[in-house]
């Protein structure tokens, strides 16, 4: 039966939702529900919520503060030059820089502008990157150095507008500011319009565009919102809430799908500022958290573990921090009950999505995160459907394991110029295969037990392993190589190697290969090096169970 959280969850949200609550619900046609009164389109969410919480603090970063109402002007400005630029409705616009006031300016304005969102990963190297333009052929590419060099040296022909992210927002940006763009007219976007396009990594290797529309997309934030609505009226009704301005880190990359909807696009709805971070350091979170009165902390695991473990961490007054959040990667049960006992304040909850969800799944807080560590928690009702898919495709009953598949109107639409595997990745009843292996208990929480693709999650980053595996094979020296997820404390997973090299080569030599390849969080943590031709199963593919069993530990 529901815990009794559960029920005061469900409580809050009837009231939340019902005849005389502040959300209005309504159902699509084949029957997912969705919120029908917040604004249906990214560029009217952006206005609406700007207007909304006009005078709040938007953004921090450093010593730019911008609120709401400046962060929509300046993004609306620069939409008008986009289209004064030429960007026509349905352009994809690539940008490629890090966390940064202008990241969230140029994201707005694309979208506004008509364009299609296209966020390109910091951290790829030359090869990674043109497999998702030569995919994806964005019209523009808005980048920051070192990306700006690397758009250019691929010599595709696409435009780059090369920003200056260490100067505020509006400096950044002024080459494009500059003539009289205000009586420029931008286009009307529908909720069906394509909006954003997030790369994955599957388990073929190459990256795949997991594109979104904007009802989608918006439709992911409100879910979000309703989750964080609810708990709120929780914490209210147990006099347990702190009624402090609203204040979120931006520990996780913007590109990602978390940093984009849970983080930033619901900070928008709720009138959260955004305290920027331009790279993970432990003690500059927990200055900024005490500096900035942050409320909210979002990260992989790895980053919470160390803001707990850090040697300063009593010398920094962490008292705002409400929500400690996790997602990218499971959460050890001990790090939970740790913090629950350290950091009694901070409420954990801990979120289950994928990209191809725009983060929506499932989530688990407060007390029933202490009761049951290890699962991922119940879907975010009453707007996610989840099933345990058998090997025929069926759905299995409570207690049996099969693959996690997940409905919601927060789904993608699909995979770009890629309809084989768009219709792969579906049911005939809808339900998007996530090739995660779980199962449900008694009270409909998930557990994830296995992967069902070759995927590392690696302190929250996907690998997929076929593609280190053929960035290795591409060295004429590696003659087998076989590429898996090993355990680490810190970091979850890590990628080991196993090669055989008839000719022989140096771990150095490989390393050196690999990072003209590769995003370094993707290179192996360890090389082990075969003697003789690895193993093969009766199939005469490589026995990656037997390496792994044998060399994981």
């Amino acid at each position: 039966m529901p815990s009794a959280l559960d029920q005061q969850y469900e409580a809050v949200l009837e009231k939340l939702t019902g005849p005389d609550g502040m959300l209005q619900l309504a159902e699509t046609p084949d029957g997912k529900k969705y919120v029908s009164n917040f604004p249906p389109t990214l560029p009217m969410l952006f206005d609406a919520f700007a207007m909304m919480n006009a005078d709040k603090v938007a953004v921090i970063s450093g010593e730019e503060r911008l609120t709401f109402a400046e962060l929509n002007a300046l993004s609306t400005r620069l939409a008008k030059a986009l289209v004064a630029r030429g960007t026509k409705k349905g352009d994809r616009i690539g940008i490629a820089m890090r966390n940064c006031t202008a990241w969230i300016v140029a994201y707005q304005a694309i979208l506004k502008a008509g364009g299609v969102a296209t966020l390109i990963n910091g951290w790829w190297r030359e090869e990674e990157l043109r497999h998702a333009l030569e995919l994806t052929c964005p019209a523009m590419v808005i980048a920051a150095k070192p990306h700006t060099q690397m758009v250019a040296g691929l010599d595709l022909g696409i435009a780059v507008v090369d920003v200056d992210i260490s100067k505020p927002a509006v400096e950044a940006f002024s080459s494009l500011l500059t003539g009289g763009h205000d009586a420029i007219a931008l286009p009307t976007v529908a909720p069906d319009d394509d909006a954003t396009i997030l790369f994955t990594s599957g388990s073929t290797g190459d990256a795949k565009g997991a594109l979104s529309t904007h009802m989608q997309v918006c439709q992911a934030a409100y879910i979000y919102t309703v989750s964080l609505m609810v708990l709120k009226g929780v914490l209210e009704s147990q006099g347990r809430y702190k009624d402090l301005p609203l204040r979120a880190l931006v520990s996780v990359p913007l590109f990602h799908v978390t940093g984009e909807v849970p983080v930033m696009l619901t900070s928008y709805v709720i009138g959260r500022a955004l305290v920027l971070m331009p790279k993970w350091d432990a003690e500059h979170a927990l200055q900024l958290i005490q500096d900035e009165g942050v409320t909210h902390f979002t990260g992989v695991p790895t980053m919470a573990m160390e803001v707990m473990n850090h040697p300063k961490r009593d010398d920094y007054d962490l008292s705002s921090m409400g929500y400690i959040n996790s997602g990218g990667a499971p959460r050890p049960a001990a790090h939970v009950l740790r913090q629950a006992d350290e950091m009694p304040e901070a409420q954990s909850i801990q979120g289950y999505g994928l990209t191809e969800t725009n983060a929506v799944g499932c989530g688990i807080f407060f007390e029933n995160y202490l009761d049951k560590p290890t699962s991922t928690g119940r879907e975010q009702v009453p707007f996610v459907e989840i099933a345990i898919l058998g090997e025929d495709g069926a759905h299995l009953p409570k207690g049996e394991t099969g693959e996690v598949a997940i409905r919601s109107v927060a789904t993608i639409k699909g995979y770009w110029d890629n309809p084989q595997a768009t219709a792969a990745a579906y049911t005939e009843d809808g339900y998007f295969r996530t090739g995660d292996i779980g199962y449900l208990d008694e009270d409909e929480y998930l557990f994830i037990v296995d992967r069902k693709k070759d995927i590392i999650l690696r302190g929250g980053e996907n690998i997929a392993a076929a593609e280190v595996e053929a960035a290795l094979y591409a060295c004429e020296k590696v003659d087998e190589v076989c590429v898996f997820g090993a355990p680490d404390e810190r970091l979850g997973e890590v990628p080991v190697a196993v090669v055989h090299s008839a000719e022989g080569i140096s771990e150095d030599d490989l390393r050196d290969f690999l990072r003209t390849k590769l995003a370094a969080f993707k290179v192996p943590e360890r090389f082990i090096f075969a003697d003789g031709p690895l193993p093969r199963l009766g199939t005469g593919k490589i026995d990656r169970v037997a390496l792994k069993a044998a060399h994981a530990g």
